[in-house]
């Protein structure tokens, strides 16, 4: 195979490599933006604040150091909606349940059914465990998009490697003589019998 043949094959294979990671890099960027964008939306829909600086359940040592930075804010991001979810809603329900879950806490109402304290108590746990799966949903969406834009990010660095490596190829192509051939194994001999 002549050498210019090659090198040709081989820019045109680069230039294709780096046409379709340009393309997966803006789909990338498109489904980072319109997680990012339904995230934002349905957080800031909900009106969930964290308790502002000075408050008894700011105050509280198991929240305090993680709900520092985000005190009186909205949660409107997916980072925010974890920190809500796992170091505000966790703790208090975990607080008020003497570490019990919804179902450890519904098991022991069926079976104590005139236990009107336990009844609310099961209520209040539903819904805060149900809030915190929510959050939570919202966080792992907004994670995802997340790793789109590094993936976007990564596809575009290696699409300007492919297309600086077929220019370079190109260049390759020009200064190679039109009548040299490759010769794959040229230093191996036949097996002799």
């Amino acid at each position: 195979m002549r050498r210019r043949t090659l090198d040709t094959l081989l820019t045109i294979g680069g230039l294709i490599v780096a046409t379709v990671l340009v393309v997966a890099g803006g789909l990338m960027v498109w489904a980072h933006n319109f997680v990012s964008d339904q995230v934002t939306t349905q957080l800031t829909a909900q009106k969930i604040y964290f308790p502002e600086a000075g408050s008894d359940s700011a105050n509280d040592p198991a929240v305090k150091k993680y709900i520092a930075p985000y005190l009186g804010q909205q949660v409107t991001s997916g980072e925010q909606a974890r920190v809500f979810a796992d170091h505000y809603i966790a703790v208090h329900l975990s607080e008020m349940a003497d570490g019990k879950t919804y179902s450890e806490l519904s098991s022991e109402s069926r079976a104590n059914p005139d236990d009107q304290e336990l009844a609310g108590l099961v209520a209040t746990s539903f819904k805060g465990e149900t809030l915190r799966g929510l959050l939570l949903n919202a966080y792992a969406f907004w994670q995802m998009g997340q790793i789109a834009l590094y993936g976007a990010i990564a596809a575009f660095v290696g699409a300007a490697l492919m297309i600086l490596l077929s220019i370079l190829g190109l260049a390759h192509v020009r200064r190679v003589p039109a009548e040299q051939e490759v010769r794959l194994g040229s230093g191996a001999r036949p097996a002799t019998a």
